[in-house]
């Protein structure tokens, strides 16, 4: 057998006895395993990695100091990787400090009666903050006197007491470990987002972030406002109570915007409580017409946002992305319902343009089963599998072996089968899949949604993903464009981007969307392991350090690296870039102008700004 198809021997078994079984201290099992309590770990290119987690940790307990009518100010402060938060609320008790900040399952959030609507319930927080910090400062005062603590990677390294002039409040701050987080470096456009959704939710809460103001004196309105500006059909309707906000309204765009949130946290991944919001509107919708819409009639082109208030949270991990409350459904539901329906038999201009959007959407997934049925060839494909996917084992939302919900499920859009060959052979088969397209898809920009289904190979594409008919089906985690370092393979990954952001922009909002980042250059010396580098200016330092006989080798398509190599950069240091919105207020100009039949316009543009590489 050739030596490089030879199979890994299997690795010698221990001895398994008493000697092998630890038992590890609180913070030692937070930084040994850390991603059960920040998720993802990440360098901060991503606005979910585990940094910014750990800045949201400390803002959620600020949070609930204004929550609870005790101070209506934050700053935070970010300088050289070290972040800053100061409230100016109760301020933790002096003498609970230190076990506030340390002690696993220490809190005050167990009591009803001091925190009655709180994010943090398991005392887990602030704590793992701590303990996957280098740095990490905790400060309170309270009525004119100080009390500080100084830890290091978790470990206390020494408390001071005193007197102050300084308003009552709670002061923390923390350097990320480098030795966990490697090459971190903060985003302010990430930190910037999650303290504009706090203002949208807290209205009447002033954050300051390195003097920048965030306030909102409307809320979820205001959120919805700035997401989509000029392009919503009628004005938001807006519905605020002590347990319960919401805010909506319709858009011409496919697909659903909506935006969901518990106690102040945004739950990305939505839960009970949004399922509840989207019933509601319909239950209305169909109460108020005399009609019976089905479900994507009405919420089509919807832009909603809701918030409840509960008093114990059930989330499905410790980075609160779900809700899990089944409880709090009817409620809901009968809330949402109640008040769009009295809402529109007072604003009656407003009821006729959200039921002329729901008609409208009516006839539009009409002409789409139309569509479906007229295409014998495609009716019959269909029920067939689906061509060019090389399926995987585990979708998302399934689970392990051990009953965990599997977290990485994620299927790569390829260029061509030369590409999708190399992957499917190095791939993880069990949380990896392949969709191989078989050239440029089309232009999707400005075409109706029925037009979509007469097109074979986008058609399987949604199948593939399982989007089809609702977004909340997509059947993985991630969805990765991974296409040739070439003009093509940008002009493909361009029409992808298009045709996600045209027809199933809430796929992208959510950060379900990524672009595959592989090596252009491989930089060897003979008989030695290669350097695989991402720009020029990494070959060239990888050319300088191995000498004058290192070979260069250009990749420009994937499929001309070997599965050997390739399994590498799809593995555990794989690098993604994610395709992120700030909101959907601009994008139908951006698109219009980069994908639409403006090619004159277009073509100055580029002229214009064509920057030339010394290697043309």
């Amino acid at each position: 057998m050739p030596e490089e198809t030879q199979l890994p021997r299997e690795p010698e078994s221990a001895a398994y006895n008493e000697t092998s079984i630890e038992t590890l201290s609180a913070f030692e099992h937070i930084r040994k395993r850390p991603g059960m309590y920040i998720g993802r770990m990440g360098d901060g290119s991503h606005p979910d990695d585990g940094i910014y987690i750990l800045l949201k940790e400390i803002i959620d307990n600020a949070v609930d100091e204004f929550i609870m009518n005790c101070g209506k100010r934050i700053d935070v402060k970010l300088e050289d990787n070290v972040v800053s938060v100061r409230d100016y609320g109760r301020g933790i008790p002096p003498g609970k400090l230190v076990d506030c900040v340390s002690k696993m399952n220490t809190g005050g959030k167990y009591n009803d009666k001091v925190f009655q609507f709180s994010v943090g319930l398991n005392g887990v927080g602030t704590k793992a903050v701590n303990a996957l910090s280098e740095m990490f400062l905790a400060r309170t005062v309270r009525d004119g006197k100080f009390h500080e603590a100084l830890f290091a990677h978790g470990v206390l390294q020494n408390e001071q007491e005193g007197e102050c002039e300084e308003k009552n409040g709670t002061f923390i701050s923390f350097t990320p470990d480098h030795q966990l987080f490697h090459d971190y470096c903060f985003k302010r456009e990430y930190i910037e987002r999650r303290l504009w959704m706090y203002a949208y939710l807290n209205s009447g809460l002033s954050i300051y972030f390195n003097d920048q103001r965030f306030f909102s004196r409307n809320g979820l309105q205001d959120l919805l406002e700035s997401e989509n500006g000029d392009n919503k059909l009628y004005e938001i309707i807006s519905f605020r109570s002590r347990m319960i906000e919401f805010s909506l309204t319709h858009t011409d765009e496919y697909g659903e915007q909506n935006f969901s949130f518990v106690n102040g946290q945004f739950t990305n991944d939505g839960g009970t409580h949004l399922s509840a919001f989207k019933e509601g509107i319909v239950k209305a919708v169909n109460e108020f017409s005399g009609k019976n819409y089905k479900g994507d009639d009405v919420r089509d082109g919807l832009a909603g946002a809701i918030a409840v208030r509960i008093q114990e949270p059930i989330f499905e991990s410790q980075t609160k992305n779900k809700l899990g409350n089944t409880d709090i459904r009817g409620p809901v539901v009968a809330a949402v319902r109640d008040a769009l329906v009295d809402y529109l038999h007072k604003n009656k201009p407003v009821a006729e343009i959200l039921l002329d959007k729901v008609a409208r959407n009516e006839q539009m997934h009409r002409k789409i089963a139309e569509a479906k049925k007229q295409s014998k060839e495609s009716s019959k494909k269909m029920a067939l599998r689906i061509p060019k996917l090389k399926e995987c084992k585990l979708h998302r939302g399934d689970k392990d072996r051990k009953g965990n919900p599997v977290q990485e499920t994620m299927i790569f859009l390829t260029e061509g089968d030369s590409a999708a060959g190399s992957l499917e052979v190095c791939r993880d088969v069990s949380t990896q899949a392949v969709f191989a397209l078989r050239g440029k898809p089309m232009n999707s920009y400005g075409e109706a949604f029925e037009r979509i289904y007469k097109n074979e190979e986008l058609t399987f594409l949604m199948q593939a993903l399982g989007i089809e008919t609702e977004i909340e089906n997509l059947r993985y985690d991630k969805v990765i464009i991974a296409t040739d370092a070439d003009v093509d393979g940008m002009h493909i990954r361009n029409l992808l981007v298009t045709f996600f952001l045209s027809f199933f922009e809430e796929m992208v909002l959510t950060g379900h969307l990524f672009v595959l980042e592989t090596p252009l250059f491989r930089v060897q010396k003979p008989k030695e392991t290669a350097l695989y580098c991402y720009s020029e200016a990494e070959r060239d330092a990888a050319a300088a350090r191995l000498g004058a006989k290192a070979e260069i080798t250009r990749f420009k398509g994937l499929g001309e690296i070997s599965p050997k190599e390739f399994g590498q950069f799809i593995g555990e240091e794989m690098k993604l870039q994610p395709v992120t919105l700030e909101n959907m207020r601009h994008i139908p100009e951006i698109l219009g102008f980069y994908m639409g039949q403006n090619t004159p316009q277009r073509r100055d543009y580029i002229m214009t700004n064509l920057e030339l590489s010394e290697y043309e």
